[in-house]
């Protein structure tokens, strides 16, 4: 029997199959940076905490929690979340971001203590020259701040990720120096930072490649982060582009929600990395994950969304039914999920759907009355065929069922 191998020449992986140097982790946003877009809701702690579970379960490595330097609720509900994670002994490590100021890191101190566990604080700060010029900051200021929070943070053992925003549009010798001495003061992890959407994967891999080449001259242990966001739509392929250049850890959060146009989406990040061989996770939590995201936020998943959207894995149009409708008939769940589909349904728990509409054909109609348990007598099929083609969008399972009923 030919395999998926035998039949599909690959030319992604033309030029040799890359592999990562260490493992890939994730970041989810999803509650932090997630919640800062114009348009959703800030859930329920109740509808955190289930989030959470559903991240573990994927493999997600991290969640970023919130913003302890909000304050009242925004505070308590990290600390609740923390908690969470603690007493189920869940897999998922905890962080927060928090501005490089000892008065945001301080709370976490004692947050990290009433959990039980190590929260990573990520201290951000402006590197380009643009916000340079803006918040009239010199240099001299920008790693003076960056000395007193690291150096509070470091006192009090609480793990650091040191993130530089608009790190895609800032000179080399400010992040040179601004990540040198993060470094010097035990930062463990760097985060280059696509904060506006600008980079394209070139300049993806030109800017983690430098600061990975930074962070090696200091340690090769410490950890490098891509955080990217989809203004230009590029945030997928930054990711990727990120990952081979290095990055060790990439943020997403789910259905790309974040500010503006939105972050990285978590789901699909996971979903191209599984594909190209890079991690094993089972995915097939996926399409709970995006309906309880998309439920708490209050958003909408687009019915053509990759992957999870209704209309990813359904085709009503003829010649592409057919081939599905032929692999099903040979037996063959693989090839009916790769024949019409560059995503296997099955690896996120989904399977591929035949419908009926103005451009499906006999096959169609004789395969839905089929899975309806509907005898696919001549006068059916030509009935339901007839309706599909006078419909302007595709008919429902109910509507075919009841035209087909009231046909002898």
């Amino acid at each position: 029997m030919q395999t998926r191998t035998d039949l599909i020449h690959d030319w992604n992986r033309l030029g040799g199959e890359f592999r990562p140097g260490q493992p890939v982790q994730f970041d989810d946003e999803t509650l932090r940076d997630g919640l800062q877009s114009p348009s959703v809701a800030d859930p329920s702690v109740d509808e955190k905490l289930d989030l959470l579970h559903v991240m573990d379960r994927l493999g997600i490595h991290t969640a970023n929690l919130g913003l302890p330097g909000a304050g009242g609720r925004p505070r308590e509900e990290i600390l609740r979340m923390a908690q969470e994670i603690a007493k189920n002994r869940l897999r998922i490590g905890a962080n927060v971001a928090c501005r490089t100021v000892v008065s945001d890191i301080e709370p976490v101190v004692e947050m990290s203590q009433r959990a039980g566990m190590p929260i990573e604080v990520c201290a951000f700060i402006g590197s380009s020259s643009i916000r340079q010029y803006t918040e009239n900051w010199s240099l001299a200021q920008m790693l003076e701040h960056t000395r007193q929070a690291l150096t509070f943070a470091r006192d009090h053992q609480l793990p650091v990720m040191y993130v530089t925003e608009d790190t895609t549009r800032a000179h080399p010798e400010t992040l040179r120096a601004l990540y040198s001495l993060a470094l010097e003061l035990g930062a463990r992890r760097l985060a280059v930072c696509d904060t506006v959407g600008h980079a394209t994967p070139e300049g993806a891999r030109n800017v983690v490649t430098f600061v990975r080449e930074l962070a090696r001259q200091h340690d090769p242990s410490v950890g490098i982060d891509w955080h990217g966001h989809r203004d230009r739509d590029l945030a997928i392929a930054n990711c990727l582009a990120a990952v081979e250049a290095g990055a060790t850890r990439i943020h997403g959060a789910a259905l790309g929600v974040g500010e503006r146009a939105g972050n990285a989406p978590m789901d699909l990040l996971l979903v191209n990395c599984r594909l190209l061989g890079w991690i094993d996770n089972d995915l097939r939590a996926l399409p709970e994950y995006v309906r309880k995201a998309a439920k708490a936020l209050q958003v909408d998943i687009p019915h053509n969304y990759p992957v999870l959207g209704a209309d990813a894995f359904e085709t009503g149009t003829g010649v592409h039914a057919a081939a599905v409708i032929k692999a099903f008939r040979k037996g063959d769940q693989a090839l009916a999920d790769t024949v019409y589909s560059g995503v296997p349904a099955n690896m996120v728990g989904l399977e591929q759907r035949i419908c009926v509409g103005p451009m499906s054909g006999r096959s169609n109609v004789i395969w839905v009355l089929e899975r309806l348990g509907i005898e696919a007598g001549e006068a059916r099929v030509k009935a339901v065929l007839e309706a599909g083609k006078a419909s302007k969008k595709m008919l429902t399972d109910e509507q075919v069922r009841r035209i087909a009923l009231a046909t002898p």
